[in-house]
C-alpha cells in the first residue's frame, strides 16, 4: 500500500512578484521624472474626457448608477463625473471605469500583453473622492490632483511591466486582470495599509485569476469588453477595502505549485519581467487621440484617410486593398464575415478601413447600425487582402520604437494603383508628442464642453493647462466641477 505524500504546511513569504509590486508602490518617488507626471496629467484629461463622451450612449448610460434603484450615498459618496450619482466607492468605480473604456477611445499599452492603464481610474479617482469627502467631513483637507496622479503613475506602472513579457492573451486570459492587480495595489496603498496588508490585497488580485477574453473575439464579440474593466478596477478597490478591515493573504498566490496562478491559469509558464518598476510606461503610454479605434488599427484608419481623397470617386473601380500589418493585428482583429454589433465593428481591421476611406474619418457613431448598413462597407472588406509584415511586428516589440505600424495600397480595375502608404507610428506615440499633445487637448476640451455646464468647463479648462495648479487643485473641487 502506497503511502500518501506529506504536504509541507510552513507558510511561505510572500511571493517576490508581490513584494515588488507593493515596495515600488509604497516606496518609489514618481515625481521625480517631469514627464510622467505631466504626461499624467494629459493621461487624465483624456481619460475624463472619453468617459464623458461615452455618456452620449444609451447602451452606456442604462449600465451606470447603483446596483439596485435608491443605492446611493446622496452628499457622501464618490460622485460619478457627468451624472449626478453619488455612490458608494466600489460602485462608482465600475461606473467611471464602463465610461472611459466603452468606446475603446482611452489610452493603450502593447507588449506582450494588450490593455488600457487609464482603466485604473475608475478605481483612484473613486477612492480619491470618497477619501476627501469622508475627510473633510471630520475636518482634514480633501486629496489634491496630485494625489491622483502619482497613483495614476504607478497604477500605470504596474500594469505596464507586468504586461511587457507576460503574454496572458495567449492562454485565453483577459488582460483586465492587470488592472485589477494594479487598481488593488495602489488602492490599498490610498487607505493606508500596511505592506503586509497591502500584500495581503494583492495575493487576492492575482487568486481571482482572469476572466476569458472570450467576449473579444468573433462570433463572440460583445458589449461585455466595454465594461470588463470597469468591473475589474472596482474588484481591486474592494479587495483593498477587505485587506484594510484585516483580511489574510496568501503567499504564494502565484508561485503555489498545482495550485498557485502560473500553474492553474498560466499553463506553468513563469511570471517574466525585463525591468524593475519605476514611470515607464506612463511615459511611453500611447494616446487615442484621432480614432476610438482598436490600438492595432490606428495607423492603419490613418494610411486610410491618407488614401481617401484619392479614392472617394472611385470606390467601385477598386480591384483590391493589400494591408500589411503586425502579427497582434493579424491575430485579433483580422475578421471577415458578419459583424453582429458596435463591440465588433470596432475590433475589425477591414471595417475600420473601410469608413477611413470612404469618409475620410472615423468616429464613435459609425460603429452603429446606420453607418454599418452602407453597402459600400462590406463591398471595401470582401476586397482587403490582410497579412503579416514581419518588420511590423518586430518593431512592435522593440523597447526603443514600439511602433503599431500598418500599410495600405489600394489597385484599381484599370491596373493602376495607389501609392503604398506606410504608417509606423500613430500620432499618439510618444514620439509624436509634439504633434499630437494640442489635437489631445482639442479632444478633451470637445468632450468637456459636451457634457459639462459652460461655467463649469471653463473652470476645469484653467486649471488643466497649467501642471502646477492642477496637481494643487483640491479632488473635491474637480468632482464638484465634473458634477451635473
Amino acid at each position: 500500500m502506497s503511502k500518501a505524500a506529506e504536504v509541507d504546511t510552513t507558510r511561505p513569504e510572500f511571493d517576490r512578484v508581490i513584494q515588488d509590486i507593493i515596495d515600488y508602490v509604497m516606496h518609489y518617488d514618481v515625481t521625480t521624472s517631469a514627464e510622467a507626471m505631466q504626461t499624467a496629467r494629459y493621461d487624465w484629461m483624456d481619460t475624463i474626457g472619453c468617459g464623458l463622451l461615452a455618456l452620449n450612449y444609451p447602451a452606456c448610460t442604462k449600465m451606470l448608477g447603483p446596483v439596485v434603484p435608491g443605492a446611493t450615498m446622496q452628499g457622501s459618496g464618490a460622485r460619478v463625473p457627468g451624472t449626478s450619482y453619488e455612490l458608494d466607492p466600489v460602485r462608482a468605480a465600475w461606473n467611471i471605469g464602463a465610461m472611459v473604456r466603452w468606446l475603446d477611445f482611452n489610452d493603450t499599452w502593447l507588449a506582450a500583453e494588450w490593455g488600457h492603464p487609464s482603466d485604473n481610474l475608475g478605481a483612484i479617482m473613486a477612492l480619491a473622492d470618497y477619501q476627501s469627502r469622508s475627510g473633510m467631513r471630520e475636518g482634514k483637507p480633501s486629496l489634491n490632483m496630485k494625489d491622483v496622479l502619482i497613483a495614476m503613475v504607478k497604477a500605470h506602472e504596474v500594469q505596464g511591466v507586468i504586461a511587457l513579457e507576460n503574454s496572458f492573451n495567449r492562454v485565453g486570459l483577459d488582460h483586465v486582470m492587470l488592472v485589477r492587480i494594479a487598481s488593488t495595489a495602489v488602492c490599498a496603498h490610498m487607505l493606508g495599509c500596511s505592506r503586509d496588508e497591502c500584500m495581503n490585497a494583492v495575493s487576492h488580485a492575482w487568486l481571482d485569476g482572469s476572466s476569458l477574453r472570450t467576449y473579444r473575439h468573433a462570433p463572440n464579440t460583445g458589449s461585455r469588453k466595454s465594461w470588463a474593466a470597469g468591473d475589474a478596477s472596482s474588484r481591486g478597490l474592494f479587495l483593498a477595502l477587505m485587506a484594510q478591515r484585516g483580511e489574510m493573504g496568501y503567499p504564494s498566490a502565484i508561485t503555489a505549485k498545482g495550485w498557485g496562478f502560473q500553474d492553474v491559469s498560466f499553463g506553468g509558464n513563469r511570471l517574466e519581467f525585463s525591468q524593475e518598476y519605476a514611470t515607464y510606461t506612463m511615459e511611453n503610454i500611447l494616446f487615442k487621440i484621432s480614432f476610438p479605434a482598436e490600438f492595432h488599427a490606428q495607423t492603419a484608419v490613418e494610411a486610410a484617410i491618407i488614401l481617401h481623397p484619392i479614392v472617394r470617386e472611385r470606390l467601385d473601380d477598386i480591384d483590391k486593398i493589400v494591408v500589411k500589418t503586425q502579427e497582434s493585428a493579424q491575430r485579433i482583429i483580422n475578421k471577415v464575415g458578419p459583424l453582429d454589433n458596435p463591440a465588433d465593428r470596432d475590433h475589425c481591421l477591414q471595417y475600420m478601413i473601410a469608413i477611413g476611406l470612404i469618409k475620410g474619418d472615423l468616429c464613435a457613431d459609425d460603429y452603429e447600425d446606420e453607418t454599418a448598413n452602407d453597402p459600400r462597407v462590406d463591398a471595401l472588406r470582401e476586397k482587403m487582402e490582410v497579412s503579416e509584415d514581419r518588420r511590423f511586428s518586430a518593431e512592435y516589440l522593440q523597447a526603443d520604437k514600439r511602433a503599431i505600424g500598418n500599410a495600405i495600397q489600394v489597385f484599381f480595375k484599370d491596373g493602376s494603383a495607389t501609392d503604398n502608404i506606410v504608417v509606423d507610428y500613430p500620432v499618439g506615440h510618444r514620439r509624436r508628442r509634439d504633434e499630437g499633445i494640442p489635437l489631445l487637448e482639442a479632444k478633451f476640451e470637445r468632450n468637456l464642453r459636451g457634457c459639462i455646464s459652460q461655467k463649469n468647463a471653463r473652470q476645469i479648462l484653467e486649471i488643466c493647462a497649467n501642471q502646477e495648479t492642477f496637481e494643487n487643485t483640491t479632488v473635491n473641487e474637480m468632482m464638484t466641477l465634473l458634477q451635473v
